[in-house]
């Protein structure tokens, strides 16, 4: 049992060498020599838990995985759909041109442009994010916050596109989290009628 405890442990640590590896070189200059160099180990250590591919996807998967688990549990703290937009928007915009996740998960995107598997994880993330915006849009009509102006759904899909674009100037230091977060406020407001400021 304590062999089954260690290496899940040591997985952990290999995925945020991986982490750390892909942020400083980049996801198509990473090399296995690199996560070995993070991890203080060997690069056949590295190998023992997969390939480079399979370590690459392993991290990305964790990296949706976290993002969404916690923009989720942001949105679920309030029950009124108006505080839930506010919250969701706050939430997924990046802190700056440093956010390591989203700076992760922007690193791993290019790669779903010609590689099926990356482009089903990168499907997922965007999906369970227009799941979230979809879910407020829907409360917060039947609550009667929101007038919307489209179908759900396409309005979901649009903040997410939104959002996704921004990050891009974010993370280029172009523009400010807080420029970000007022352009999708006016967008809510034009998508639902509701001044979210």
């Amino acid at each position: 049992m304590a062999r089954k405890k260690d290496q899940g442990a040591r997985r952990a640590e290999l995925g945020e060498a991986v982490q750390r590896a892909v942020l400083a070189r980049g996801l198509e200059g990473v090399r296995l020599r690199d996560i070995a160099e993070q991890a203080g180990v060997t690069p056949a250590a590295v190998l023992y838990y997969g390939d480079l591919d399979a370590l690459i996807y392993e991290t990305y998967q964790r990296a949706i995985e976290r993002f969404s688990q916690e923009r989720e549990r942001v949105a679920e703290q309030f029950s009124d759909a108006r505080d839930r937009l506010r919250a969701c928007i706050d939430h997924g915009v990046a802190s700056g041109p440093d956010d390591e996740l989203v700076r992760l998960l922007f690193e791993c995107w290019p790669r779903s442009l010609r590689d099926a598997k990356a482009a089903a994880l990168d499907s997922s993330l965007t999906e369970r994010q227009i799941a979230v915006y979809y879910g407020i849009l829907v409360i917060g009509q039947t609550q009667g916050h929101f007038a919307l102006t489209d179908p759900p759904r396409m309005l979901a899909a649009n903040f997410v596109a939104m959002e996704d674009g921004y990050q891009m100037e974010v993370l280029a230091g172009r523009r400010s989290r807080g420029e970000v977060i007022a352009s999708l406020h006016s967008y809510a407001r034009a998508a639902t009628g509701h001044d979210l400021s």
